[in-house]
Parts: C-alpha cells; sequence; structure tokens
C-alpha cells in the first residue's frame, strides 16, 4: 500500500460514523468545544481588542535602551518581538502560555497507560493558552466487549484506544501528495536529513490553504483561518516526511506504513519509524513536547516569524526556520555532545574517574573549543528540558553507561566553567542529554536527530504563526546600521 492510499483510507475510517471524537475540555475558561478553529475563532476578536486598548494607551512608552553591544553581540537581551506562546525565564527556564515544564507533564493529557505528556495537549496548550484535559468517550465496540469487531483487540495494551481530537484530526490530514514521496525517494542518500526535510517541507506547499487563499483576494482579517489550515496540515504531515527520511536513508527504503487513527501523533511517528517498544513511544512524547517551543528570538523560530511576515505560507516559513535549525549553534548541538562523549570514550575508556574527566574538560577549553551542551544564551540554570530527561533516564535507564557519563559530567563541567570564569552560564542545556536517550532504544543516527526536533518545534512556531496573523502583525523590518552611522551617531572619535 502507497502512502498516499493509506493516508487517505485512514483519512476515510476517521469520517466514519464510529469514531467520535474524544473531547478536550479547558482548565483555564473551561470550554466544551472540541474543535479548535472554533475555540480560536471565538478567542481572537477579544485579544485584538486587548492588544488594540494596550496600544492605545501605551503605544509610545519605552521599554527599554539599546546599546551597541546588543547590535554588535547578536540581538541579544534586546526586546523587540511579541511571541505569545511561550516565554524564556533566565533563572526557571521555558514556560508555555505560563506553565513550567513540570506543570505541563503534570496537567496536560496522557496516553491511556502513559506517563509523558501527549504533544496534542501541548499544542492546544500553545495556541489557545488552557491547559486540555481528557474526557474519553467510549467507541462502540472495546476490547472486551464481545460485540466489538474492530481492529482495536490487536493493540498492545499500551496502546491509547480513545485519542484527542485533535490525534484524530492530524490523523486525518498525515496524507502525503505523490510528488512529495517521489522526491524524497529520488533524493541522493548523500544528502543531510536537515536539507530532504527542509525540501520536503517546501515542496508541500503546493497544499497551501493560505497561498491559494491569498492569490483569490481573500480579505486580511481571515488570513489566521487559512494559516490555522495549513499549520494542522504541515504539523500532521511531518511524521510522514520525517519517518519517509529515515527509512530511505537508514532502513532501505522500507515502507512506513498506515497511520492508525486509534493511536497519538507520537505513537504513529514511532511505528512509522520502526521503533515500537512502549518506553520509547513514551521518549517521543516526552521530546516532542519538550522541544516544541522556546521563546520567540531563537534562529528557527525568529525565522519562521520574519518570513511568516512576508506573508509567505506557513509551509515555506517552516521550511526557512528548519534551515536555521540545521545550523550547528542551534539544533545540531545534540549531535555534537555525542561526538565529543564518543572522542572522551574512545581517549579515555568507559569507565572514567572524575580527575581524568576533569582534565579532559579542561584540554577541551585549553584548546580554544566548548564543552558541548553546556552553556545557553538566556538561561542561568540548569535547563529544565535537562532536567526531565535526566528523570526520564534514571526511571527507566539509570545503569546505561552513557548516561552514567553524562551523570558524571553534570557533577563536573559545572564546575571547570566557574572555575575558568568565561561561562555566565555554566550549567546543562537540552542537547547534553537528549542524544543519550536516542542511543539507548537504538536510533542511533546522528545525523538524523535534528530532524525530529523539527518536527516538535513545528509545533510551536506554527502556533504562533497563527497568532501573528490574527493579531495582524505586519512586515518585520528592522533599521540596520553600517559600523561607521553607528560610530556617528554616539560620537565616536578614533584615538
Amino acid at each position: 500500500m502507497t502512502l498516499l492510499a493509506a493516508g487517505t483510507r485512514a483519512a476515510a475510517r476517521l469520517r466514519g460514523p464510529k469514531n467520535p471524537p474524544c473531547v478536550l475540555f479547558a482548565a483555564r475558561r473551561a470550554s466544551a468545544a472540541t474543535n479548535l478553529k472554533d475555540v480560536l475563532a471565538s478567542m481572537i476578536p477579544k485579544e485584538q481588542a486587548k492588544i488594540k486598548s494596550f496600544r492605545q494607551q501605551h503605544g509610545s512608552t519605552a521599554i527599554g535602551q539599546i546599546t551597541v553591544d546588543m547590535v554588535y553581540g547578536g540581538m541579544r537581551g534586546m526586546k523587540g518581538l511579541i511571541y505569545e506562546t511561550s516565554v524564556l525565564d533566565p533563572d526557571e527556564g521555558i514556560r508555555f502560555r505560563g506553565y513550567s515544564i513540570p506543570e505541563c507533564q503534570k496537567l496536560l493529557p496522557k496516553a491511556a497507560g502513559g506517563e509523558e505528556p501527549l504533544p496534542e495537549g501541548l499544542f492546544w496548550l500553545l495556541v489557545t493558552g488552557e491547559v486540555p484535559t481528557q474526557e474519553q468517550v467510549p467507541r462502540r465496540g472495546h476490547p472486551g466487549d464481545r460485540r466489538c469487531r474492530c481492529r482495536c483487540r490487536r493493540l498492545s495494551p499500551a496502546s491509547p484506544l480513545q485519542v484527542t481530537w485533535v490525534s484524530r484530526e492530524w490523523a486525518r490530514r498525515a496524507a502525503l501528495p505523490s510528488h512529495v514521496v517521489t522526491m524524497l525517494d529520488n533524493f541522493p542518500t548523500n544528502l543531510h536529513p536537515m536539507s530532504q526535510l527542509s525540501a520536503a517541507v517546501t515542496a508541500l506547499n503546493s497544499e497551501s490553504k493560505f497561498a491559494r487563499a491569498y492569490a483569490e483576494g481573500i480579505h486580511r482579517a481571515k488570513y489566521w483561518e487559512f494559516v490555522y489550515e495549513d499549520a494542522m496540515d504541515l504539523i500532521a504531515k511531518l511524521p510522514c516526511v520525517a519517518a519517509k527520511i529515515y527509512r530511505n536513508l537508514y532502513r532501505e527504503g522500507s515502507g512506513i506504513g498506515a497511520i492508525d487513527p486509534n493511536l497519538d501523533w507520537s505513537h504513529n511517528f514511532a511505528n512509522m519509524l520502526g521503533y515500537s517498544e512502549p518506553q520509547f513511544i513514551e521518549l517521543m512524547r516526552l521530546y516532542l513536547t519538550i522541544h516544541s517551543d522556546h521563546e520567540g528570538g531563537n534562529v528557527s523560530a525568529h525565522t519562521s516569524h520574519l518570513v511568516g511576515s512576508a506573508l509567505s505560507d506557513p509551509y515555506l516559513a517552516f521550511a526557512a526556520a528548519m534551515n536555521g535549525l540545521a545550523g550547528p549553534l542551534h539544533g545540531l548541538a545534540n549531535q555534537e555532545v555525542l561526538l565529543w562523549l564518543t572522542d572522551l570514550q574512545k581517549e579515555l575508556g568507559k569507565e572514567v574517574s572524575d580527575e581524568k574527566l576533569r582534565e579532559f574538560i579542561w584540554n577541551t577549553l585549553n584548546s580554544g573549543r566548548v564543552v558541548p551542551g553546556y552553556g545557553h544564551a538566556v538561561l542561568r540554570k540548569t535547563d529544565p528540558r535537562y532536567s526531565c530527561q535526566r528523570e526520564f533516564a534514571l526511571k527507566h535507564l539509570p545503569q546505561d553507561p552513557l548516561f552514567k557519563l553524562v551523570a558524571q559530567l553534570y557533577k563536573i563541567v559545572p564546575n571547570v566553567l566557574l572555575e575558568q570564569g568565561k561561562a555566565k552560564n555554566p550549567w546543562p542545556n537540552v542537547d547534553a542529554h537528549s542524544g543519550v536517550l536516542l542511543q539507548y532504544y537504538g536510533l542511533t543516527e546522528m545525523n538524523y536527530y535534528t530532524v525530529l526536533f523539527g518536527v516538535s518545534r513545528a509545533l510551536g512556531v506554527l502556533s504562533q504563526l497563527i497568532w501573528s496573523r490574527a493579531l495582524g502583525f505586519p512586515l518585520e523590518r528592522p533599521k540596520s546600521m553600517s559600523t561607521k552611522g553607528l560610530m556617528q551617531l554616539v560620537g565616536y572619535k578614533a584615538g
């Protein structure tokens, strides 16, 4: 069965009367609506009015100063962007619509039998600002029901039998157009997975409902509706694209199978990759949740915001974001961590004393390199994304040699960096841990890791893109200056 046919058949099953969606209720301002677009339609006018009033009262209020160092230093610390879905606190770490990662782990819906949050729940939170909960609606026929003739009897006990409205909606939209499948199949094997992802997403622009509506002259007040449709379609298709890339590169082009509408987004993704172990599926749920968003100033988020402000459709905006994510200073960082750990083990062996480890770290620093996975442009404490992955490892793989090495580094590296005196943040970030978990479960192809990051990051940047169009944000166009002009502005005189 082809991927296209499989997706079409899954969509047909979803539209059947035997598959009513589960209901999502919001903890904040509880809503009985299950259709996310309907919920947004009721929220947007209120947000528009609130921001209009705010700007009328404070539009000329200064919010900070810009220094010469900020201009030369990558605009670090410069307040110049509205990004609604998440805020990064230097001490607390990321907050998704005000909720910390531990709070999200506690409050967001879980799959049946699972302990990690479903990315579908986080997406609902990012888009609406409301924490969704599940009210499971029994389907006709279920395990234990003698009348049941559906395939649910054959599902693993760990598989959720009722899934959220978002899960079903993404399953319904997941099919890839045949030209994208053909393109992926024809890529050379030496083309980096991230290049393949970016190219495939760009080619999916043929499906853009926003681009089509804009060409037909849609009113700007309705831009958000078509951006929403594109965002939902793209998030639904990304696991299929990513799994196709993985199978072509590392599994001799074997098929990814069909989307199962009875499974959640992460579970389907893991199955398409070829991993069915319940712990790995749980890891995917956690991974795809915590990598989803990290404020608006990082390279991938800012890129999507910038390109989207030109009214490029979500496919083009997200493809641009993925080209930024592919950089070694952004999404490739977890790969850099594993390469460094591999070099460490080759030189020192798998059982390393603390003293030998300190010496290796100092040698790395003295050679002009950094310790990968440590430090962050904003954070000044241990990244909570690192902490929750560490907790996962302590629970599921406490004796894994690579995890034990990472835990040992956690005790030593910060002190060495503090002794060196150069790092503003000596603590580990998310990349210090994520690759270790993937290695443990057998997903050892390091070049592919950033693709997983990209699939997750879609949840955050596309949520914001919907709101950017809903709130009518204009084309982003900051003022640039030459060094000569800046010198003249500040009255600099060469000595």
